[in-house]
């Protein structure tokens, strides 16, 4: 969408189809429905600033009609487009040849270098081609014709090329995926359950503060050896900044390809156990004390840990240099995993040493933006020229993420040890902080001068503003879809299910202008053909099954295209409501979904029933008045009794329990094991129980809206792993849903 010549937003246009065509063009979609069917049209304004953003000169009419014309002349005068993405076993493929009139009876070879090494050949006259479309542009004609090429082309990333009359073209990308996403066999008439952690919050007797990979190790042998679930969810584990209260969300990433280094067993690492002298400095009685005091706190110190563990890992760094000196086994070991992972990881680590020593040079400077000029530019001479004399500053960072791919690794091969068939269940994040890593390298991926957000629905009246850029388009098509295809590849990694957080950003995004408000944006559209290909082309490859979390406002065009690529959709008890506002029975789930109670930015089940969540928006100041309060309190009344109609319509709950909710202070057992049966119970293929829904927490992980009013991200799992094996309390709660588990089908034995 981008790669116009910049220019000037200005709604100062006479005509105002012009604008409504440029943006339908560049795919800016002029009108939208919003939850309650009612139809918002995009005003010219809105239109014109972003088309701005993507580089679109609005100045005046004639400006608009050259930007298209200077769109379609790069679309019509490259023989072959930036990237084709097929799908294979279709019943023939074509490649459409952009030629002009004087290429059009010339003869013609295509060449096809696959992924795997091997090149294919294709000769044909183009005059004896049928014309499939033809344009004038600029005094000049063209036409486009297809050229049939084999349907057996093998999966992967290749190159295709293009010699007309003798004369070579600029070669295309080529990309040949399967038709849908990887299913496990036994899925596709089987249904399996799994339990979502937040692994920061996971208590452990012998953590340093935060749930780490082997916190993560004994809580999928207690899930394997208790409940009979088939796989552990996880928080999405991208590298965030560690920095409270702004800067601990999961979902708002400093870095979307690299992961947190709070996660990490230090005492696993082969420098912890090789060396005395981190094991003395660990047990140091000033460390010890800190130590506990992270431990035994109330909720995760979130800068805290990073510090103590950075600390630690420097020491393990220093170690190893004397590996990398030697050029040792090991080492060997992380320079293939540093090849491995190419430009990616060392603009990473070149960003991170970046951030770390120019914030304790200037201890007010906290991002990118505001670091000196010279080093805003990941390509600029002083960059290099620093990645270069702080080379083992670089390296450092390349050598945690490093450990952090080894200890995922062995937690998800514990996990399918222990006869998990699905494994870890990974989290990937829509956003990326605008200030993070991802934009400081690869900042002609995203879009300036528009925001993210979402439209006005039951929760935001006024729409909401996410405060990250949208991703550009264009860019990533003309590039191959690289960036793209690694953001899925490296967060599939080490997990045998991968979800992928608000789906519609394959089909589209809201976008919201700079100076306007979130009522005020529209919906941009992506290539979701191109994207879901590719999706289901890394999931084939990997053996990892997708979700796609499509809450909201979801078109049915979009729920069409997720179940024909193999992709489960994500259904909420409290969502699953028909139209006339009636709980949707088990048998009326759809069969290819996820269902679960609830997400991290909802209320727990408890916390529903206790309105907890009205309680803490109320606290943090989030309701204008008294009566708005009381408004809500009325409604989760009646979102109550509807649950408890529905429970005992079903006949989930003993005769003697109360048939108004009014009378059901809180979540009694029968109503904890009444609910989580009408989740097992549908014949959705997977369902996921959240660990504070097993255990009757009342508060959320998140609250939207706020950030220093209420702590975001850094609740506690209620017991620790160990007492998860012997707290009689929690051992009640793990036979309740074992049982509904072996009821209904779901447990791992049924997987394997």
């Amino acid at each position: 969408m981008g790669e116009i010549p910049e220019g000037a937003p200005t709604a100062d246009i006479a005509d105002g189809r012009q604008p409504a065509q440029a943006a339908q063009a560049c795919g800016i979609e002029t009108d939208y429905w919003d939850v309650w069917g009612k139809q918002h049209h995009s005003s010219v304004d809105t239109q014109t600033a972003i088309l701005g953003s993507l580089g679109v000169d609005t100045s005046s009419p004639t400006s608009l009609e050259h930007a298209l014309e200077e769109r379609s002349w790069r679309e019509w005068q490259r023989p072959l487009p930036s990237t084709l993405v097929l799908t294979k076993d279709d019943q023939f493929h074509q490649i459409a040849v952009s030629l002009t009139a004087e290429q059009t009876n010339l003869p013609a070879v295509i060449r096809i270098r696959t992924e795997q090494g091997t090149t294919l050949e294709i000769a044909c006259s183009l005059a004896d081609l049928e014309i499939a479309q033809e344009i004038s542009l600029r005094g000049r004609t063209f036409v486009r014709k297809r050229i049939t090429v084999p349907q057996d082309l093998p999966l992967g990333y290749h190159q295709l090329s293009i010699e007309i009359g003798g004369q070579p073209a600029e070669p295309t990308r080529l990309i040949v995926c399967p038709q849908r996403a990887y299913q496990p066999p036994w899925l596709i008439s089987g249904r399996a359950a799994g339990i979502a952690i937040s692994l920061y919050g996971v208590r452990s007797q012998r953590n340093w503060g935060c749930g780490d990979t082997t916190d993560l190790k004994a809580f999928v042998a207690w899930t394997a050896e208790q409940t009979g679930a088939t796989f552990v969810a996880l928080n999405p584990l991208h590298a965030i900044a560690n920095r409270q209260p702004y800067n601990t969300s999961p979902y708002l990433p400093n870095s979307i390809f690299y992961r947190n280094p709070i996660y990490l067993d230090l005492e696993q690492i082969d420098e912890f156990r090789s060396s005395p002298q981190p094991a003395a400095l660990l047990n140091s009685p000033a460390l010890q004390t800190e130590i506990q005091a992270l431990r035994s706190a109330e909720f995760v110190e979130y800068e805290r840990v990073h510090r103590l563990k950075m600390r630690f890992l420097k020491l393990l760094f220093r170690v190893f240099l004397s590996d990398w000196a030697e050029d040792t086994p090991r080492a060997r070991e992380f320079r293939d995993y540093i090849q491995r992972e190419g430009g990616l990881l060392h603009l990473f680590a070149v960003h991170s040493a970046l951030d770390e020593s120019l914030h304790k040079q200037y201890p007010d400077v906290w991002n990118w933006p505001a670091w000196p000029e010279q080093y805003q530019d990941p390509e600029s001479a002083a960059t290099r020229e620093y990645a270069q004399k702080h080379w083992r500053s670089v390296l450092f960072h390349k050598y945690v993420q490093w450990q952090l791919d080894q200890q995922f690794a062995a937690a998800q091969e514990e996990a399918q040890r222990r006869g998990l068939s699905i494994g870890l269940y990974h989290d990937l994040a829509l956003a990326t902080d605008r200030f993070g890593a991802d934009l400081w390298a690869h900042r002609s991926f995203f879009v300036s001068g528009s925001r993210v957000g979402s439209p006005p629905d039951g929760f935001s009246p006024k729409g909401q503003d996410w405060a990250f850029p949208p991703p550009n388009s264009d860019r990533h098509y003309q590039d191959g879809y690289r960036l793209f295809a690694e953001s899925i590849r490296k967060n599939l990694r080490h997990g045998g299910a991968l979800r992928i957080d608000h789906v519609m950003r394959f089909f589209h995004l809201f976008w919201i202008p700079d100076g306007m408000e979130a009522l005020e944006g529209t919906y941009v559209r992506d290539r979701h053909e191109d994207l879901l290909r590719i999706l289901a082309l890394e999931s084939v490859r990997n053996k990892v099954l997708i979700v796609g979390e499509d809450l909201g406002t979801v078109p049915d065009e979009v729920r069409e295209a997720l179940h024909r690529f193999g992709i489960l959709s994500y259904r909420l008890l409290y969502f699953e409501q028909d139209r006339n506002g009636r709980m949707r029975k088990p048998e009326e789930y759809p069969l290819d979904a996820l269902v679960s109670a609830t997400t991290h930015d909802l209320p727990t089940l408890a916390g529903f029933w206790l309105g907890r969540d009205i309680e803490a928006r109320r606290g943090a100041g989030l309701l204008p008045d008294d009566a708005t309060y009381r408004q809500m309190l009325a409604d989760r009344a009646r979102e109550k009794q509807k649950l408890l109609d529905l429970l005992t319509d079903l006949k989930l709950l003993p005769d003697w329990f109360p048939r108004n909710c009014n009378d059901v202070p809180d979540l009694t057992g029968e109503l904890h094991n009444a609910i989580v049966g009408i989740l097992a119970s549908t014949p959705s293929k997977l369902m996921v129980l959240n660990h504070e829904d097993l255990l009757k927490e009342t508060e959320q992980q998140n609250l939207p809206g706020t950030t220093a009013e209420y702590p975001n991200w850094r609740r506690k799992m209620r017991c620790t792993v160990e007492e998860l094996w012997e707290s009689p309390e929690v051992q009640a709660f793990t036979r309740m849903f074992r049982g509904w588990l072996e009821r209904t089908g779901r447990t791992n034995s049924v997987a394997t």
